[in-house]
């Protein structure tokens, strides 16, 4: 009889036969496939082939043994689930001859959504929705339904729980449930405090199984990409949808204080042909042969408002051409924006500061936003008023004075690098050199948050340099004229957590000031003769704010990025879904 052949290093136990030129891996193995034969054995392949030790080979026998009661225990569990598997088709054909029909001599059933079901207790009603929790377990299933407006908990028992569409019924299927609505027993909970005992019921829209069930495409571990691409089942889940919610409450909290203000909301349009923050983030279009944009702002349409309708606000879509990949950024986000006349800059703040808190109030005030609030953000506290005025200079003071500096920038703004010795480098390596903060520095974002997280309070920062700021803007009066800084009459509302939520600012009222101001910024005034033109007939102290809606719900609902409060969110290089 030839020998058997085992080569430790290049051997397989998957492919190998036993022969020299297909050696198998392991003496085990070869001793369970080959139980009487004779084994040459080698640890590498330049080494000869010789005879196993004794040791090895009683070593390999536990092995092999082990081998077989693994094989016998799969072979069992195989022949398990086959009489399993058969055990269930046998079940599902059974099934198959089970016809639900409704008992027309039960009370007719009164159709609602989820939200309003309390007021049919001991009731028959009639549901439908999607099938959120579904638990199975003989002759009975407990499905959790959703419906958009709530969910509810449902019982299929007996017949109605032995049909094929029950034995079969996969998640995010939609289903129209019938039954009689009862309390949960004390000490029990259910959504609502009450839940649905079917009677009746049927699949309206069968959602897959298997591989593409909804849970293998999805889950809580799915990386960010994935969860982007399918954002719209993404949505489907509590929080995502908890969020939405949250928004759109909160955009009726908004509109009601607004409204409350005497604020008269309009609808400017997001196809314009002139900038407000600067050329270098507009998306740029073609527009029946003439070139125009995507809005950044509705500010300038706003102000054109003030003399007709008074105070005015909108609340739609801005666009900015910002590469940018930080938490708080979006290409597309949605502007909350209002406009002021015959106002000063203290009244514009006090403005911002009590729609604000009044906005919140009102959350609070209602038991279902509070609700998810409390769901998105235990340990939320409503801002404290009034809130802390901090200027611009006083920032730069503060920051220094607690050590937080920023990346030194050359000339052409390129971050400085030195070695060492502290020497700048000119091929890119060494360490960034940080330097403290000077008046007439943009303070960044991440010094910015550095600061308002550390003060742990809303902050109006206020008084930035003009050079920083949009042409719009109203200079401090007196400001500059003895050779120091312009300041403007501009503000930031910083909040914890996320840092700029609002932007605002007085606007220069005097024609020929902002004539100089399109001048200074190299801007052509001919097709702004209709914002000049506010200043032309009949000019006041006019001020006004934006205020970014998925910052401020990011805030109030403790999400680390605003992506999570937008529906569809846009970002570089993301327009899909």
């Amino acid at each position: 009889m030839s020998s058997i052949y085992v080569d430790e290093a290049a051997g397989s136990d998957t492919t190998g036969v036993g022969s020299q030129e297909a050696p198998y891996q392991s003496l085990g193995f070869a001793l369970y496939t080959q139980p009487t034969a004779s084994f040459l054995i080698r640890k590498d392949a330049q080494a000869e082939y010789g005879e196993p030790t004794q040791s090895a080979l009683k070593k390999a026998k536990k092995t092999a043994e082990g081998i077989e009661k693994k094989l016998k225990k799969q072979a069992e569990l195989d022949a398990a689930k086959g009489k399993e598997n058969e055990k269930r088709e046998k079940l599902l054909e059974e099934s198959k001859k089970i016809v639900l029909t409704e008992d027309e001599s039960l009370p007719k059933a009164s159709k609602s959504k989820i939200l309003n079901l309390g007021q049919y207790r001991s009731q028959r009603v009639r549901v439908f929705g999607w099938v959120h929790r579904l638990r199975q377990q003989k002759d009975i299933s407990f499905i959790t339904l959703r419906d958009g407006t709530g969910y509810l908990q449902a019982i299929l028992s007996g017949r109605v729980a032995q049909t094929y569409d029950a034995l079969t019924l996969t998640l995010e299927s939609s289903v129209e449930l019938v039954g009689t609505l009862q309390e949960v027993p004390e000490g029990k909970k259910a959504p609502g405090g009450h839940e649905l005992i079917v009677d009746y019921w049927s699949v309206v829209g069968a959602a897959p199984g298997g591989d593409d069930a909804f849970t293998n495409r999805l889950n809580e571990k799915s990386d960010p990409s994935i969860q982007a691409d399918l954002r719209h089942l993404v949505l489907r889940g509590e929080n995502a949808s908890s969020i939405l919610r949250l928004r759109a409450n909160m955009l009726t909290a908004f509109r009601s204080a607004l409204t409350g203000n005497n604020l008269v909301e309009v609808t400017p349009p997001c196809l314009v042909q002139t900038q407000v923050e600067g050329g270098a983030t507009l998306f740029k279009l073609d527009y029946y042969g003439q070139p125009a944009f995507l809005t950044q702002s509705s500010q300038l349409y706003l102000e054109t408002c003030l003399p007709s309708l008074g105070d005015v606000f909108c609340i739609q879509e801005s666009f900015r051409a910002e590469n940018s990949h930080t938490r708080r950024h979006l290409s597309e986000y949605t502007h909350l924006e209002a406009e002021l006349a015959f106002l000063t800059f203290d009244d514009l703040m006090n403005h911002i500061e009590d729609v604000i808190c009044k906005t919140v109030d009102t959350l609070l005030a209602d038991p279902i936003s509070a609700g998810l609030i409390k769901q998105l953000n235990p340990n939320f506290q409503p801002p404290s008023r009034p809130f802390m005025r901090m200027s611009y200079v006083d920032a730069i003071t503060w920051l220094n004075e607690h050590k937080i500096q920023h990346p030194a920038e050359d000339a052409e703004g390129s971050v400085i690098k030195v070695d060492e010795k502290g020497n700048p480098t000119t091929d890119g390596s060494g360490t960034v050199l940080m330097v403290d903060h000077k008046v007439g520095d943009d303070i960044a974002e991440a010094a910015e948050r550095l600061m308002t997280d550390e003060i742990g309070t809303p902050i109006f920062l206020h008084g930035f340099p003009a050079e920083l700021k949009a042409f719009y803007m109203k200079k401090i009066p007196g400001s500059g004229q003895d050779g120091g800084p312009t300041f403007t009459e501009s503000c930031d509302l910083l909040m914890p957590n996320v840092g700029e939520i609002v932007g605002g600012s007085m606007r220069i009222a005097d024609e020929q000031e902002l004539l100089a101001a399109y001048r200074r910024e190299g801007i052509d005034p001919e097709p702004y003769y209709w914002f000049t033109d506010q200043r032309k007939y009949g000019t006041c102290e006019h001020g006004g704010y934006g205020l970014g809606v998925e910052r401020f719900l990011a805030w109030l609902a403790n999400r680390y990025t605003v992506r999570e409060c937008s529906l569809y969110p846009r970002w570089p290089g993301r327009a899909t879904p």
